[in-house]
């Protein structure tokens, strides 16, 4: 391998390692930040986590939602009843359904401005990091934060497993 090749592969992984550091650091600042938008909803972290993925997926089963949490039904059935009591979300049957039992959880959207709220300012930040990137560099990032999502669902899905 001649230097110059050499020289590229050593730049390539200095690169390489700041990136999953940065992404480390993203990840602790966002807990952070959830956490601190969990506290003023009074909202436990895994509560504020489940939120999200209903408002994100639903209406969704809580079955379905169990398996995007990577949480047991039963813990899941007791952070749906803290959502429910606290306004957040509501339970319907869900007419698709063969079993007549089956439900869907729902988002209440009359408090998403609540959590929007607590959001805004993180959400201004991003813009203005986002107008500093061409359509062409935000699509790059976008496909890599998919993937490197992607990346952690499957090894998040691994350790379940294992």
């Amino acid at each position: 391998m001649d230097s110059v090749a050499s020289e590229d592969a050593r730049r390539h992984r200095r690169t390489a390692t700041r990136v999953k550091d940065a992404m480390r650091e993203l990840s602790n600042q966002l807990g952070l930040l959830n956490h601190h938008v969990g506290v003023r909803l009074s909202l436990r972290d895994v509560d504020l986590d489940c939120l999200d993925l209903i408002a994100r997926h639903g209406p969704i089963s809580p079955g379905a939602l169990a398996r995007r949490a990577g949480l047991h039904p039963a813990t899941v059935t007791g952070i749906l009843d803290r959502l429910q009591r606290g306004g957040w979300i509501v339970r319907e049957r869900d007419p698709a359904a063969a079993d007549r039992r089956s439900v869907t959880v729902r988002a209440l959207r009359e408090r998403n401005a609540e959590v929007y709220r607590l959001y805004a300012g993180m959400n201004a930040s991003m813009d203005e990091i986002c107008a500093g990137y061409d359509a062409s560099q935000l699509e790059l990032i976008a496909d890599f934060l998919h993937r490197a999502g992607e990346a952690g669902r499957r090894a998040a899905d691994e350790l379940a497993d294992g």
